[in-house]
């Protein structure tokens, strides 16, 4: 971003916080300025086409002796129990998912997954370098300048009893600049020195100057989710939910567009609701690269607000009665829908049986949407370390090495997707730093013996978390509390040991503080404090005696 844009940006979020000081009951008026302002130095234009390039094996190599395609599919924010696998589903199970659910059926399904952060952006930089992010910074997640103020600033709910505390400083580091350094070596990196051509789809979160890009981080292609919207706000084929609740909300509707940008070029707009355009060009993608190895990373922006579904969807779902459930259930249905849509691509193209496939979200599902049961039955949402906020769906499929209907109970973590990737190109992981992840497959075949980790760590600010042996310690200071689970018999976190087992509690506390020790300083500041109410979503009122942790971001 130029200097000048700097300033413009700077000026705007400056007269919205004034403005939000000064009137506080003048939102609406405050939002437009900015969306106005937003727009003006980040133009969308029309519709235009994606050539993908297409290619055949650099070293000649036929189908049966070209190492394994790699299609690694990421959801936003999906909830332990928006997928119908293992008897769960949105609306009473009303709502399946059976084509995520059938790559679990047809490999391995991880059930004790872990996202490797309560929030996206953390967790992304930990898939893309197979390591903790705090390894080299990435400690909060990047948001949009005024996000934060925003929603300090607005007018007080008087349903909420603790009310997010913004941190000074945080304007230090420009948005654009928050992001993984250059420095680290992605996955994409890896694959195509290996003879991979290697392409990303979709949300990156990773820092947009100064060679963080995705294009500019090891993908040969990318497609870019530039903004947010599934589609525009007043088109015909959407339906909306606002949620009035979340100040986030309010500030996503107003400064996101429906945008894309290719390879770093201009932004223009998708051609069609947004999860299935991104599935249409996966689909281009398999079959532009169907005669050489290649690296396919599908980011899905499904199901993270704004809630938009596309109107057919939503009138195939007239049985759920409240609004705000079946605009998201349609919008797990088009996910759903995609995912079966590029699965089959890479059957109709031969490639079904030598393609690795990976799914996962980010994080766990979020408790702002207001639907009680995304996360059924883990405690928690999406930006705590409580279970619902980590513990995620993490399922492989490859026919040609995972027998179908595989479990593995151990825990597993998101940076292990950075390691079980490359072993299965025939790759090494980097020898001159820390790598974390270790390769899933030889424990999917049973080759392995032992556990992939023995204690994993967790860490935004004022939030913590450690799993060492089946034993789980959360710290939240504020408000200075620690809570203690044993999950081999509790895996729900019911109930809190902490004063009980005092012994373990020091056991666990000593290993997160000897593993934070390793760790870096954050690469820029916390921009705020936010306290999350650990047991209700955000649709429903605080009580005094409620739990809940502050989350530093």
């Amino acid at each position: 971003m130029t200097r000048g844009k700097k300033w413009a940006v700077g000026i705007v979020i400056t007269a919205v916080v004034l403005g939000l000081v000064v009137y506080p009951n003048r939102e609406s008026i405050v939002l437009n300025l900015l969306s106005f302002a937003l727009k003006q130095y980040r133009p969308v234009g029309e519709t235009q086409e994606v050539v993908w390039s297409t290619g055949e094996d650099p070293q000649g190599r036929t189908a049966a002796q070209r190492p394994p395609n790699i299609v690694l599919i990421l959801a936003d924010d999906l909830g332990w129990n928006d997928l119908s696998f293992g008897g769960g589903g949105v609306a009473g199970g009303t709502v399946p998912t059976p084509h995520i659910d059938s790559i679990a059926q047809q490999g391995v399904s991880f059930t004790n997954g872990y996202a490797a952060n309560g929030t996206c952006a953390p967790s992304r930089a930990a898939i893309m370098s197979g390591r903790y992010g705090t390894r080299f910074g990435f400690e909060f997640t990047p948001t949009p300048p005024g996000m934060m103020e925003l929603a300090a600033l607005v007018p007080s709910d008087p349903n909420r009893l603790r009310e997010i505390i913004p941190q000074h400083g945080s304007e230090s580091v420009f948005f654009d600049n928050m992001g993984m350094p250059a420095s680290e070596i992605t996955l994409a990196e890896l694959l195509s020195e290996h003879g991979y051509h290697t392409a990303h789809i979709g949300k990156w979160h990773l820092g947009r100057t100064n060679g963080m890009e995705a294009h500019k981080q090891g993908f040969d292609e990318s497609l870019l989710m530039f903004s947010g919207l599934y589609l525009p706000e007043d088109h015909p084929d959407v339906v909306n939910s606002k949620q009035a609740f979340d100040p986030i909300d309010r500030f996503l509707w107003a400064v996101m567009d429906f945008a894309v940008s290719f390879n770093g070029q201009p932004a223009f707009a998708p051609d069609r609701y947004l999860t299935d355009y991104f599935t249409a060009q996966a689909i281009e993608v398999i079959e532009a690269n169907r005669d050489r190895p290649f690296f396919l990373y599908l980011a899905h922006w499904a199901a993270h607000t704004p809630l938009q579904a596309s109107r057919e969807d939503y009138e195939a779902l007239s049985h759920i009665e409240n609004h705000r459930e079946r605009v998201y259930a349609a919008m797990i249905r088009a996910l759903d829908r995609g995912v079966g849509q590029v699965l089959e691509a890479l059957k109709a193209n031969g490639l079904e049986n030598n393609t690795l496939v990976l799914f996962t979200s980010d994080n766990g599902g979020a408790g702002y949407i207001g639907l009680p049961d995304i996360n059924s039955p883990y405690r928690g949402w999406k930006i705590t370390l409580f279970e619902g906020g980590i513990h995620v769906p993490f399922f492989a499929k490859w026919p040609a090495r995972i027998a179908p209907g595989t479990e593995v109970s151990d825990p597993v973590h998101h940076f292990d997707l950075y390691a079980t990737a490359v072993a299965a190109a025939g790759a090494n992981v980097p020898t001159d730093r820390i790598i974390d992840g270790v390769d899933l497959v030889p424990f999917a075949t049973g080759v392995a013996r032992g556990v992939p980790h023995r204690a994993l760590f967790w860490r935004s600010g004022a939030s913590q978390s450690a799993l060492v042996d089946g034993w789980k310690l959360n710290v939240s200071n504020p408000p200075g509390r620690s809570w203690l689970f044993d999950l081999a018999r509790d895996p729900t976190e019911q109930h809190d040991l902490s004063e009980a087992r005092p012994d373990k509690l020091a056991e666990l506390q000593a290993a997160l503080d000897e593993h934070n020790a390793a760790q870096a300083a954050p690469l820029w500041p916390s921009q705020a404090l936010a306290p999350i109410n650990i047991d209700k979503d955000l649709s429903r009122p605080d009580d005094p005696d409620d739990e809940y942790i502050y989350w530093s971001n």
